[in-house]
């Protein structure tokens, strides 16, 4: 009997697929919630349970709340820790972003350190960790980016979700640094798409796709350069990585490319169903109505025109990870968006 995996954030988009993936293959899963009373965010996954070979174990703990994981942490062999808002439009990116992401890692970790059980902690990071605007690349005189490198661009006034990731991440290294009992792999995704388990999921993925479809965009694109990977594939790496020998960061990409190409792909599945964008606005247009869209000039100058490259091929050699192609991704993403209107 394999002792239980602890997944926090295991209710989200990603989190869901892969406490979906343990529990089917047969194990003891302790999701974390901050409320067990609110039934309706986790009862999907015991729905998933209730069909698969494993246990699901509903636990309840804080991100902020100092030694809230303790109780739930012992007796895992490992962790999967994934909680961490991802929300772009805030009002407070320290209480909002940034306290949730780094306090509730030092909690989670420090759990790790107090038990007895646990050998391995695997950290949902992200690749805005690795780089936070486009023209880091060319600053840095790179050919692409590689898990070498650590966000340096972001601050808690430009670019504070990628600063809230990368804060976190570094504060998961010097943790796992200074213990031996434990070992830490971190996963960086790029913009993760596709199908969600999860039912009313606020992810800023879901809302990127929702306004492609309703033509918000129609006007015309930013040529903005993004790198894009599959749910499944995410959720994949990390059951590789918690049952596997895995080291060090591994960015997870299937490929980069701009919106307009990804409206292309749309396009190519659905004709002319959707009011999609058939064209780049000039970047002085994008400078001056940005705001609409929540861009500051800064960003719009540091990365529309900008393209960027990530390497993944560490992924694929070491997680085995056979990437979902972004024209399936978004085929079945859009499916799901369909049936459910």
């Amino acid at each position: 009997m394999k002792n239980p995996i602890l997944v926090t954030g295991g209710t989200g988009y990603i989190g869901s697929y892969v406490v979906k993936d343990l529990l089917e293959k047969g194990n003891t899963v302790r999701l974390t919630v901050r409320d067990k009373s609110k039934k309706e965010k986790y009862q999907f996954l015991k729905n998933i349970a209730k069909k698969s070979n494993g246990t699901l174990e509903i636990w309840e703990a804080d991100l902020l709340k100092e030694g809230s994981y303790d109780e739930a942490v012992e007796g895992c062999d490992s962790i999967a820790h994934m909680a961490s808002p991802f929300i772009l439009n805030i009002k407070d990116a320290q209480l909002d972003l940034v306290d949730p992401a780094v306090k509730g890692t030092i909690n989670v970790l420090e759990a790790a350190n107090k038990s007895s059980t646990v050998k391995k902690v695997v950290l949902t990071s992200s690749t805005v960790a690795i780089y936070g605007d486009g023209i880091d690349m060319r600053n840095q005189h790179l050919s692409s980016f590689t898990e070498e490198q650590f966000n340096t661009s972001s601050t808690i006034d430009h670019q504070p979700y990628p600063f809230s990731k990368v804060q976190a991440e570094k504060k998961a290294w010097e943790i796992a640094n200074n213990q031996s009992s434990w070992e830490l792999v971190v996963l960086n995704p790029s913009f993760v798409m596709g199908p969600s388990l999860a039912t009313g999921s606020q992810s800023e993925s879901l809302k990127f796709m929702a306004d492609m479809l309703s033509g918000k965009l129609k006007l015309g694109a930013a040529e903005l350069y993004f790198g894009y990977v599959d749910v499944r594939d995410v959720a994949k790496a990390h059951v590789f990585c918690l049952e596997n020998k895995a080291e060090g960061r591994h960015i997870l990409v299937e490929r980069v490319t701009d919106i307009l190409s990804f409206a292309d792909i749309i396009r190519a599945h659905y004709g002319k169903k959707y009011k999609l964008p058939k064209s780049n606005n000039p970047k002085w247009l994008v400078s001056l109505i940005g705001s609409l869209f929540g861009l500051s000039r800064e960003y719009v100058k540091n990365n529309v025109g900008i393209p960027i490259q990530m390497d993944a091929s560490k992924s694929r050699d070491k997680l085995g990870l056979n990437y979902i192609p972004l024209e399936q991704t978004v085929k079945d993403m859009v499916e799901q968006m369909e049936s459910l209107k």
